[in-house]
């Protein structure tokens, strides 16, 4: 029996997804009436994650009555295998769905991924941008390709995007996101992190703060300029995402798996946040030749795909 033929691993209970709540900025609020976005990040199909976890992820989306939902990369664990289970779990998502890829999805096979997600109606972009009309209100939503592997093009993702028309970012890493408040897009959606999935005694922020290099590791950085103020706006929310890409451990509150969803627009206030604007870390930037590293590692994974399936063809 091949690995794809065996079943996800089964859950003994309904898996518990936080919902955490946000306003949006200032920049929104005058730009937009009121739109609601649901983000999801990191749902890693794969034998590490039971499938009822993500299906629990799909039934609260789809109970918030969403406008838009954007998932922020890493849809895959390490392989290929899952992508039929991907697209069946991705169909149900009633509202319309934009995402970007993660490192994951790169090392599985970026290609691969991105036609399974079409194939849900996930609209990928890939350093593109693309606009939607919701309840009558344009609205720009930037796609950085994933930095991690080294495919992020700003550039190539911003060229032609206005500046008088609201706009949202998504990026797989958070890090990206100080770059797209500059060009006007004042709020950015991330994950690759899953917040530390241990943050007692704030251990995701040591683990990832200080040892990894992370300014942004889980919640919501910058400023909304919630004081009126749209000048120097710039927000990143970094999602704790859904799945797992090793084990599937998730200990301390700021570590559960979540779903985020954000009022943007005129006059909405949302009381129960569940926490307000935090300050970054000092973060490390990756070196390029770390980056360059990471870009082979792709290269070398996709080789190693092609020579298997050649010999699979060979047989």
């Amino acid at each position: 029996m091949h690995l794809s033929d065996l079943p996800p691993r089964a859950s003994a209970k309904t898996p518990s997804i936080e919902l955490r709540r946000f306003a949006g900025g200032a920049t929104h609020a005058e730009q937009l009436g009121r739109v609601r976005i649901a983000h999801l990040t990191d749902l890693h199909f794969g034998r590490v994650t039971p499938l009822a976890v993500q299906r629990a992820a799909i039934d609260l989306t789809n109970a918030q009555g969403a406008d838009l939902v954007v998932i922020t990369g890493d849809f895959v664990c390490h392989s290929q295998m899952f992508l039929d289970q991907l697209v069946s779990e991705l169909k149900r998502i009633e509202a319309p769905v934009i995402g970007v890829l993660g490192n994951h999805d790169y090392w599985s096979g970026a290609d691969e991924v991105a036609n399974a997600l079409r194939r849900a109606n996930v609209e990928v972009l890939r350093n593109a941008w693309t606009e939607r009309t919701i309840r009558g209100e344009r609205l720009q939503v930037v796609g950085l390709d994933d930095a991690y592997t080294g495919h992020a093009d700003r550039e190539r993702a911003l060229r032609g995007i206005r500046r008088e028309v609201a706009s949202i970012g998504l990026s797989h890493i958070a890090e990206e996101a100080d770059a797209l408040w500059d060009r006007g897009v004042p709020l950015v959606f991330s994950g690759h992190t899953h917040a530390g999935q241990v943050t007692l005694a704030r251990l995701h922020e040591l683990a990832l703060g200080k040892l990894v290099g992370h300014k942004y590791v889980h919640g919501l950085y910058g400023t909304r300029g919630r004081d009126g103020r749209a000048e120097n706006e710039g927000a990143v929310y970094v999602g704790a995402g859904i799945g797992a890409a090793v084990m599937p451990i998730r200990l301390g509150e700021r570590g559960r798996r979540e779903l985020a969803i954000f009022d943007l627009g005129a006059d909405v206030s949302v009381e129960d946040e569940h926490h307000t604007e935090q300050p970054a870390l000092t973060g490390r930037k990756p070196s390029e030749a770390l980056t360059e590293k990471r870009r082979a590692a792709v290269h070398k994974k996709m080789w190693k795909r092609e020579v298997r399936e050649a010999k699979r063809t060979l047989r």
